[in-house]
């Protein structure tokens, strides 16, 4: 694995690609966010399209981190492949991604570890322009300390398959563990407020059997961290849910957004 940078994809098209209006965004989204009472969250599944739409969904998750902020070290970020075909689950050989607030360091040494796993393994191609994981970095940058990164993306992989990569990383409260995926696409509002509840239902039943790819296009890594949380005995919550209707968009044709927090 070489020491290269992923450079951002999409700064200037999904959010500002200048550093002071980007930091300024974020805090402005995240000062309009409220954070809940009780411990911080250990996972978390927060939206990513471009933040005037599905920002404020975002900080609504990213809030709740500030109280631990000092103390993870970690972020275990796993999102789909949207420009790139994938097998199973895609990891990166960069040393550094960066954005316009600088670089994130990437844990290579748990890199190494899980690409020993079956169906893990390095794809640059898949990481060079997909959004996905990016677009969570500067809310990461702006709330969190220092940590370093694990990106993965997640291709057609079965809810055990990516259960077994985040039971490889989770340990330890130094580790995060963040999904990224938006929900219905393109219905009309009314329509994608009834799915994007139903969907919300089954994530905080963990009821990885009943989503599928019309619910969230993060179904794969969602599937996998609500399969990993039964397991290991977590608790969903839904604390935000909304569409491009409520916050930049037209009614006709939404994308649905929602911010859950896993205890």
């Amino acid at each position: 694995m070489s020491e290269h940078i992923r450079h951002a994809a999409v700064a200037g098209m999904f959010y500002p690609d200048q550093e002071l209006e980007l930091r300024q965004m974020v805090q402005g989204y995240l000062n309009q966010a409220t954070p809940l009472d009780g411990p911080a969250p250990k996972a978390i599944i927060a939206p990513h399209a471009g933040y005037i739409y599905s920002g404020p969904v975002a900080a609504s998750a990213y809030i709740n981190l500030l109280k631990v902020a000092k103390q993870i070290q970690r972020v275990v970020l796993l999102g789909p492949a949207h420009r790139v075909p994938v097998r199973g689950i895609a990891a990166s050989s960069a040393g550094n991604f960066a954005t316009p607030l600088g670089l994130v360091p990437i844990d290579m040494e748990a890199v190494r570890m899980i690409c020993e796993m079956p169906g893990v393994r390095i794809d640059d191609e898949a990481h060079m322009l997909e959004h996905s994981l990016e677009v969570h970095l500067p809310f990461l940058q702006v709330v969190l300390d220092k940590f370093t990164l694990v990106p993965l993306l997640v291709g057609r992989a079965s809810a055990v398959d990516v259960d077994l990569v985040l039971s490889r990383l989770w340990n330890g409260p130094e580790t995060l563990l963040v999904i990224s995926s938006d929900l219905s696409h393109y219905h009309d509002y009314k329509t994608a407020r009834e799915l994007d509840k139903a969907t919300s239902e089954a994530i905080e039943k963990l009821d990885y059997e009943h989503i599928n790819y019309e619910n969230a296009c993060g179904r794969d890594p969602v599937n996998g961290l609500l399969h990993f949380a039964k397991r290991f005995g977590l608790h969903a919550k839904t604390i935000d849910l909304r569409n491009s209707g409520d916050t930049a968009g037209p009614h006709d044709k939404v994308v649905g957004y929602g911010a859950y927090l896993f205890h």
